[in-house]
């Protein structure tokens, strides 16, 4: 069983989906200077693809994303504290889902989205592993993180 199997009910899904989803803005509302401008200028453009195109994304992107951080959850379940393991090992989490999306954005058709995730890839990882102690959180929040 891994993290993933959470994303069996659609509802816990969503919830993730949710808590990602506040996360990412408050990450980007949080950035200032030039970096911070050319964030929130990024973000503004791939949100207006379509309505809700990045919280479908990471709809998407959740069963591949899940997997790949059950290696390091599972050494914090070992370890006693999977939230706090993750969180001290945010690097390594960090590239772990770049190492997804990367993947992913390879194959992407859209072009907004395509040369955005370019221009921003080279920062992505500190963005990344920004968030990751909330994403450890809501992980053993909405998943039975216990039998993983």
């Amino acid at each position: 069983m891994g993290l993933a199997d959470a994303l069996n009910d659609p509802n816990k899904k969503q919830m993730i989906v949710d808590d990602c989803m506040k996360l990412i803005d408050e990450l980007v509302a949080s950035q200032s200077g030039l970096g911070g401008m050319g964030l929130k200028a990024s973000y503004a453009a791939v949100n207006g693809v379509k309505p809700g195109y990045v919280a479908g994304a990471l709809g998407r992107l959740l069963p591949e994303a899940l997997p790949a951080l059950d290696p390091i959850w599972n050494q914090g379940l070992q370890a006693g504290d999977p939230v706090a393991y993750l969180t001290e090992n945010s690097s390594e989490a960090a590239d772990a889902l770049l190492v997804v999306t990367d993947k992913r954005i390879e194959n992407a058709q859209n072009g907004v989205v395509k040369g955005t995730y370019g221009k921003l890839r080279n920062s992505a990882k500190k963005y990344v592993q920004q968030i990751i102690p909330g994403l450890a959180q809501s992980i053993a929040n909405h998943t039975d993180a216990s039998l993983v």
